[in-house]
């Protein structure tokens, strides 16, 4: 068994205690924001397909689609095999766009023929889950980033492309602008190998700031 870094109870512990001493600006974030809560999920298929549903849309009409899309397979379950018996034209009944109705059917049938192994990558590095989803339409590298963190929980993900993760570094540090590539990593690089809960607290700094009107 592969021993990449997950986020057991002690991981966390000992990244939270980490974080606050090499980073005071979001040490003051998880005093606010409490106890770190991220809960990975276990169905792998369903997150994927979940990822490129939500690409671009509001999270409502997301959840309309993903209802929807229950409704269309029941009784059956949403599986690879499942999904891959399906035409677009079936998928445009649940309102997903025929460009995601491609992407959900290459995603299902890369799964089914085992050319994606959502069973074992678990056993690949974080870069190598990557290489490895990056082969299905529709599926870059921040859907990829979003796995490892939420799926595999991954210990030390960094999801540089993620918008909401930029804008609570550009408001807590203070820059100007949002933070390109290169800046986002330098201001992560004092996180790891704990980038995934600091990247979960920047969240909570946008909620935190949303709650309070600012």
């Amino acid at each position: 068994m592969a021993n990449h870094h997950v986020l057991t109870p002690e991981v966390v512990a000992s990244g939270l205690k980490h974080l606050r001493k090499t980073d005071r600006v979001l040490r003051a974030v998880i005093d606010a924001a409490g106890p770190f809560t991220l809960k990975p999920r276990r169905n792998r298929f369903g997150a994927l397909t979940s990822s490129i549903i939500s690409q671009q849309i509001s999270t409502s009409a997301a959840d309309s689609i993903k209802r929807k899309l229950k409704a269309l397979l029941a009784p059956k379950r949403l599986t690879a095999d499942v999904l891959a018996s399906y035409t677009p034209g079936q998928l445009r009944t649940a309102g997903v766009s025929p460009q995601k109705a491609g992407y959900l059917l290459d995603l299902a049938g890369k799964v089914k023929a085992r050319e994606v192994r959502l069973g074992r990558v678990h056993l690949l590095s974080d870069a190598e889950v990557v290489e490895e989803l990056v082969k299905i339409k529709g599926i870059g590298v921040w859907t990829a980033h979003m796995f490892l963190m939420f799926s595999l929980g991954r210990a030390d993900v960094f999801p540089h492309g993620d918008l909401g993760v930029r804008m609570a570094l550009r408001d807590l540090y203070g820059l100007k602008e949002l933070p390109v590539e290169d800046e986002a990593n330098e201001l992560a690089a004092p996180w790891r190998p704990y980038a995934t809960i600091a990247s979960w607290y920047c969240w909570r700094s946008i909620d935190l700031r949303k709650a309070s009107g600012k």
